[in-house]
């Protein structure tokens, strides 16, 4: 008898059993519904708050990890039954241990990576549970190629799980886990086929060229003083005079104003070498007493007024203590007067700076001893001393006039 034709047979045989037994259905088709309904929201919800905000690798990451997973612990189930004899419940609550340990220690991993940037001790416990699932797996395979796709399986699981790692410590800290010290970049800089800044090839030809004549007119000079032979003087010119004319045939030297402060600027350098072993350099961090406040009389109407030396009465009591940040700010404030008197052609006083910046006179000295090396602050006292004869003392500035540029006060018509 078709089931149809049984339906109806029982239908007309137990009228009210079949209405309790079509009610009852009733009821589990509107649960089920209402089931279907409540699982569909808590996936979208699901979706929207875990799945929608992650990028497409991660959720790829996540997916054939999870296959990868799932692979391992097949491998694990046939293992502890044909190896370790386990049947039934005990197969089935004891075969994955080892992936659940996984997943925690990814967990943990992942927790200590968005607190500390680091995944500590759980990430290496991933890879090590990782390592140990392949070699179990393996070995109960029945051929060498099923134990090559075993011992693969988890192994590349735990890779996604650290590219993913990898990325988000990314994408949290701004920063890579580590610079390389070779790369194909530094090699290129190293053996000269690439340039670190971004200049151009004259740019670097023109430095180069000038470099050469500022080495060999320091090598002439260091032979000329230590009282070398008339031969290796002449090949010392020679190398100059060599280097010289390549400057000018190849940079411009001649009518090149940039490049020509330039090479004075090396030769100012390296001729003066040795003056940076008497530098006595600030430390920026150590405080300082404030500028003391200069006595009333006809003696302060200029601060330092002559000499840097003269003695500066100050009132009595001990003077307040500036803070780092005081004295950071007052060394900026320093620097920014000593770069605008500067580009004017002016070489300033230690008096001047500590008048117009607010430091203390010695801070002063300080400064004016280390910054007076730099290229264009030497350049002008270089240029004043071979013209004019005037050494600098620091006791007064250079003073730029109409036609003839002075320093430490005083000029040829003086």
């Amino acid at each position: 008898m078709p089931p149809i034709d049984q339906i109806t047979a029982f239908a007309s045989d137990q009228p009210i059993l079949t209405v309790i037994i079509g009610v009852f259905a009733l009821v589990l088709l509107v649960v089920a519904y209402f089931a279907l309904r409540a699982v569909q929201r808590i996936a979208v919800r699901f979706f929207h708050s875990h799945v929608a905000p992650r990028p497409v690798e991660d959720i790829l990451t996540i997916v054939a990890a999870s296959i990868a997973t799932g692979v391992s612990a097949q491998g694990m189930w046939r293992f502890s039954g044909d190896v370790l004899g386990f049947d039934g419940p005990l197969r089935l609550l004891l075969f994955a241990f080892i992936e659940v340990a996984v997943i925690t220690s990814a967990v943990r991993a992942r927790r200590n990576m968005r607190e500390n940037f680091s995944a500590g001790i759980d990430g290496i416990a991933v890879w090590a549970l990782t390592g140990l699932t392949a070699v179990l797996s393996s070995m109960d395979a029945r051929s060498t190629a099923e134990a090559i796709f075993r011992l693969a399986a988890p192994l590349v699981a735990a890779w996604l799980w650290e590219r993913g790692m990898a990325i988000e410590r990314h994408r949290i800290s701004g920063r890579s886990r580590i610079n390389w010290r070779l790369t194909p970049e530094r090699a290129l800089v190293r053996i000269g086929l690439a340039e670190v800044s971004d200049r151009t090839a004259s740019e670097v030809d023109a430095h180069r060229r000038l470099t050469r004549v500022a080495l060999a007119a320091k090598r002439a000079r260091a032979l000329r003083e230590s009282g070398a032979s008339d031969r290796k003087m002449r090949s010392a010119l020679t190398k100059l005079d060599r280097a010289m004319d390549r400057a000018v045939e190849h940079t411009g030297l001649a009518v090149d104003s940039v490049r020509q402060e330039a090479l004075l600027s090396q030769i100012g350098a390296l001729y003066n070498t040795s003056a940076l072993i008497d530098l006595t350099p600030p430390v920026p961090w150590e405080p300082e007493p404030a500028r003391p406040a200069v006595a009333a009389g006809p003696s302060s109407s200029r601060f330092g007024d002559e000499d840097d030396d003269d003695e500066v009465q100050v009132l009595d009591g001990p003077p307040p203590v500036v803070d780092t940040a005081q004295r950071a700010a007052l060394m900026r404030a320093a620097r920014e007067y000593w770069d605008k008197q500067i580009e004017r052609k002016f070489v300033p006083r230690a008096s001047d700076i500590a008048h117009e910046t607010g430091v203390s006179l010695v801070t002063a000295r300080e400064y004016r001893a280390l910054w007076k090396l730099e290229p264009k602050a030497h350049a002008l006292l270089e240029a004043a001393f071979h013209e004019h004869g005037i050494i600098d003392t620091g006791t007064f500035p250079a003073i730029e006039t109409e036609q003839v540029l002075t320093v430490n006060g005083s000029s040829p018509g003086r």
